[in-house]
């Protein structure tokens, strides 16, 4: 087997042979037979070959034709590395009794889906990436979704912006008696008071490398901080920066900030998708810089966009729907407001337990009367989708929400027709 470049033939003069016992260690784990240092032993050349922008061909067919490829991915939401078979028409096959010619035998993709749900809090410290990787893993069952979100699996850096969002508070919108600012400068703010009181390894609080702007990215400020840090940081965590930023807009692996050039990411930035559908921005993003091999430096190596409301309120929302519905609930709350009723509405971001078992409602609203003083939780479910599963999971978590609250659902044509706030107004008339 060679490290070759990449988008070429397989044939020139400087491919890379791989030594026999690496080959041998890969092939072993490729086929599920491979020890622990087996899989370490591939998981390095898959990394740094995906790195070095090398593909690997196979040796199958001897020395004088064009060899079969295999190229090295990674698959975000899993944390795993694993080897892809570049099959084509004009791609030669491996031959039938290589070890290459069927895809790796190994489970662990699904392991690593399931070990935590969508909807748990992140554990541990604010980080995404590790001192070195741990897994070599079969391609997953769709190569269309290589580095994006699948609907079974919630990326790590999806979750630790969610909490970051929580603790920040971005996803609570206080009554309006309050007199909350809202804008772009103070979201960002709440992130950097939040981002205080986090740590991303031990003794390393996120804030001494944590940035709102994408001028840190520009000017190498991010990179020169976390060289400066890298000696002090634990040996058991990878040194790492994160920067948030406000997009209108997201393609491909890159993020397009209002006031600048495109922010270029190492891997797909990944977002939402609801049943294949994308989601239009704006989007607040969390891009998380780190090491590449010694040659390559730090850069930005992955991303996760967030749409939300607006750029005055970083409220996540998962559909255009949602949206829709949170400015529904919006105008209900400044009506309620000069009836003498203040209404704080909030986004839940992670699942909340009930003697039921766990749900995740779209929102919460507490309204409280300025004059009896009465209080009344209303839980607000946006039923934008119309399928069996969606249909199924509704029987299951909507008793659940029921005990938290007053259930109301709102539909796309009460939205449309003007009758969502006057359906929240009636169900909260206290």
């Amino acid at each position: 087997m060679w490290l070759i470049h990449r988008d070429t033939d397989g044939n020139s003069r400087d491919r890379i042979r791989l030594p026999p016992p690496l080959r041998e260690a890969l092939v072993r784990w490729y086929v599920g037979e491979g020890s622990y240092h087996d899989e370490q032993a591939g998981v390095t050349l898959v990394q740094n070959a995906r790195i070095g922008e090398r593909w690997i061909a196979c040796d199958c067919l001897g020395t004088d034709e064009a060899p079969p490829i295999l190229t090295p991915a990674y698959l975000s939401e899993a944390e795993t590395y694993y080897l892809r078979r570049l099959t084509s028409t004009k791609r030669p096959e491996h031959r039938p009794d290589c070890p290459f010619f069927r895809d790796q035998a190994t489970n662990r993709l699904t392991e690593v889906r399931t070990r935590n749900t969508p909807t748990d809090p992140p554990a541990g410290f604010f980080e995404v990436l590790r001192p070195a990787p741990e897994k070599l893993a079969q391609r997953p069952e769709d190569d269309a979704q290589d580095d994006r979100t699948r609907n079974a699996s919630t990326p790590r850096l999806a979750r630790l912006l969610w909490r970051l969002l929580d603790n920040a508070g971005c996803n609570q919108i206080a009554p309006l008696m309050f007199g909350q600012e809202w804008s772009i400068k103070e979201e960002f703010a709440a992130l950097g008071r939040a981002a205080a009181k986090i740590e991303i390894a031990p003794g390393i609080e996120l804030a001494r490398a944590f940035w709102t702007h994408a001028r840190p990215l520009e000017t190498n400020v991010v990179y020169g901080t976390l060289r400066v840090l890298a000696p002090r940081w634990p040996k058991t965590h990878a040194p790492q920066g994160f920067v948030a930023l406000y997009a209108k807009t997201i393609k491909g692996n890159e993020i397009h900030v209002p006031d600048g050039d495109p922010i270029r990411i190492a891997t797909r930035v990944q977002s939402p998708s609801i049943r294949g559908n994308r989601i239009a921005g704006p989007f607040i993003v969390l891009v998380v810089a780190g090491e590449y091999p010694e040659a390559r430096g730090y850069a930005p190596l992955r991303a996760y966009a967030q749409p939300i409301h607006n750029g005055r309120m970083f409220v996540p929302v998962e559909s255009d729907f949602e949206r829709q519905t949170l400015r529904a609930i919006l105008a209900a709350q400044r009506e309620l407001h000069v009836q003498g009723v203040d209404v704080a509405i909030g986004k839940p971001l992670f699942d909340t337990m009930t003697p039921d078992g766990p749900c995740r409602p779209d929102f919460m609203l507490e309204a409280r009367s300025r004059m009896t003083g009465e209080v009344k939780t209303l839980v607000v479910e946006a039923m934008g989708f119309d399928s069996e599963d969606y249909e199924a999971a509704k029987a299951v978590t909507h008793p659940r929400m029921q005990t938290l609250g007053d259930l109301v659902t709102l539909d796309p044509s009460e939205v449309e027709q003007g009758n969502a706030t006057r359906k929240i107004l009636w169900t909260l008339d206290i």
